[in-house]
């Protein structure tokens, strides 16, 4: 699907992903570590090669002419094997350590590289060059007898090796006799050997992501797509907080040269309600447990007044957008991006967002802080908030830099705000707030019916008084505000089928925004669009659809967030959590029961 690069060739997205709910790093096919920030998601890209820097940790084998690469079963424990022509090999195995010890999760901003001959006498050298200031800066290795420390006020560590410390300091190339263990992490001195800890760490990490995949309720068929997805999901958590980000990158276009170029590394309140949906169906209610907590925060902090769309990770309120001049970008089409001006929107389907993020809570007895009145009181801010606003302009869930209008997504998860208000109070036996939140979401709803459908189109259109389509209108049946039979929704799918569809994939929208029109099809809607299907009793269509997205996935099971559908190519940031969310969701959508199949 995508091209094969070769080393110092041209970036693409056929990355594997290693993880903790504190730190991520993405690796290549050919095993350089070309993506990682420290000390978490949103810090310093120590590692930026990906996006045109001069950082990364790479171990080359001479003669490589072959790699292969996949994950440990039911894991983010990756491994990669490379073959060089003389015969010789060696397989290179990273994971970020993460299990259960001394009644916490233990999850350091750290990475294990394990390197083990295979076959013959592997030549191999390893570059470690991490750089700091936005690409601005090399940093400066300073040589231990077993370390290299690279020392930095916000991005420090060391990396602690069993290899000859003056080959990796000189980047020499030297004979592999032997298994040779990296352990990247904070610049402390490690309690025992790098052979002996990489070995523990390694094992008992294997068998925390086993012991949490074995837990999921797949749905039987799509069963490894489903289980990678969350997997994936689970590496975007940032744990100490429960904050989601979007994706792990920054500035990886949306297509060529088109300079939609976005830092997604923070928390979308939108994009975390689809990650936390999505890991409650597969019964991972453990990430809505934190995200709740993250959820309360906002609120509480907010007290009924505007909520920002999207916060950094320990809710950080300013996520001032600049541009990294010293870095030349993916595939050098800058700019590169850090920060993100969405912070400063006004976007209205966040009060929405925000309540169906949190909804189930108050109904999963399996929780151990299951949500009750005082989060109720708390939330019913929210939906105030959202009546207030729902049907004046805003940004919209594109996030136009240019334009507002009222928008019929915002509105409609302004809606789900007041419903599902409604539906906690009366769970609660507050039958007097359940009345009152039903008589807003009622009225709410006769207005969006009458503003955002358009006779002439015979469809919803993006916006009241609007004749341009918009795939998010599909979420209408999904969040339970229209039923999907419903002619006018049926209609709807059948333009957006003629209008935005391409093929198996769907475009947001096809009207021209701040950078002209799109050029790529974005993955979430053609899951929004499987869904709709579905529900609208198209589903050997859907399940079609399904499984052309399916084949889109990188070789490890990823998608990123658009898709180049004259080439079948992945752009934009990457993962994307919209995209992996639309795997387990449809899944679980076209999938037989399990009494079904056995």
């Amino acid at each position: 699907m995508n091209p094969k690069i070769t080393r110092n060739g041209r970036p693409n997205l056929e990355l594997g992903i290693i993880g903790n709910g504190t730190i991520a790093a993405l690796i290549d096919e050919k095993a350089d570590l070309v993506w990682m920030c420290l000390p978490r998601f949103d810090g310093e890209p120590v590692f930026n090669r990906l996006i045109g820097g001069g950082g990364v940790f790479s171990i080359e084998l001479s003669g490589c002419c072959k790699t292969r690469q996949r994950y440990h079963k039911n894991t983010a424990i990756l491994e990669t094997v490379l073959e060089a022509e003389d015969g010789s090999s060696v397989c290179i195995t990273d994971f970020a350590p993460r299990f259960f010890d001394r009644g916490r999760t233990f999850r350091p901003a750290s990475v294990v590289r394990r390197v083990t001959p295979l076959r013959g006498m592997p030549k191999i050298s390893v570059t470690l060059t991490p750089q700091t200031g936005l690409g601005a800066e090399d940093m400066a290795p300073m040589r231990g007898v077993s370390h290299i420390r690279f020392k930095n006020d916000h991005a420090g560590f060391r990396v602690t090796t069993d290899a000859p410390v003056s080959y990796v300091a000189a980047q020499r190339e030297f004979v592999l006799a032997n298994e040779l263990h990296f352990i990247l992490g904070p610049d402390e001195s490690l309690s025992d050997n790098p052979a002996v800890m990489a070995s523990e760490w390694e094992k008992r990490t294997c068998e925390d992501w086993r012991g949490w995949a074995r837990r999921l309720a797949t749905p039987p068929l799509w069963q490894d797509a489903v289980i990678r997805a969350a997997i994936t999901l689970k590496l975007c958590v940032y744990e100490e907080t429960g904050g989601i980000v979007a994706a792990l990158t920054t500035s990886i276009p949306e297509h060529a040269d088109s300079e939609r170029n976005w830092d997604y590394r923070y928390c979308w309140l939108r994009d975390a309600y689809f990650t936390v949906t999505a890991l409650n169906r597969l019964s991972a209610v453990g990430t809505l447990e934190r995200y709740l907590a993250y959820l309360r925060n906002t609120v509480a902090h907010t007290k009924g007044g505007h909520i920002q769309p999207v916060y950094g990770i320990s809710l950080e309120e300013d996520l001032k957008e600049e541009n990294a001049t010293d870095l030349e970008g993916y595939r050098g089409m800058g700019p590169v991006r850090f920060g993100n001006q969405a912070a400063e929107h006004v976007q209205h389907d966040v009060y929405g967002h925000v309540i169906l993020g949190a909804s189930q809570a108050f109904f999963d007895e399996r929780l151990l802080a299951k949500a009750g009145t005082h989060e109720f009181e708390q939330f019913e801010l929210v939906g105030e908030r959202a009546y207030a606003v729902y049907n004046t302009p805003d940004a919209g869930i594109w996030e136009y830099r240019g334009r507002a209008s009222v928008h019929t997504s915002s509105a409609i998860m302004c809606w789900a705000a007041c419903d599902r208000l409604s539906r906690i109070a009366d769970h609660l036996g507050r039958d007097d707030r359940a009345a009152y939140w039903r008589g807003r979401a009622d009225a709410m709803r006769a207005v969006i019916l009458k503003e955002a459908w358009n006779e002439e189109r015979n469809a919803f259109a993006g916006a009241f008084g609007g004749k341009d389509l918009d795939a998010s209108v599909l979420l209408m049946a999904e969040i339970g505000f229209i039923d999907p039979k419903d002619p006018r929704y049926v209609a709807t799918v059948e333009r957006i089928d003629e209008e935005l569809r391409e093929g198996y994939h769907v475009y947001r929208y096809r009207a021209e925004d701040d950078f002209g029109k799109p050029q790529t099809a974005f993955t979430a809607c053609t899951f929004w669009h499987i869904d709709a299907l579905a529900r609208i009793g198209r589903k050997d269509e859907a399940r079609a659809m399904f499984e052309d997205v399916l084949a889109h996935r990188t070789r490890l099971g990823i998608l990123s967030e658009d898709i180049d559908v004259a080439k079948g190519e992945l752009w934009g940031n990457f993962p994307q959590t919209y995209s992996m969310a639309g795997i387990i969701n449809a899944a679980a959508l076209l999938s037989p029961r399990w009494d079904e199949v056995v």
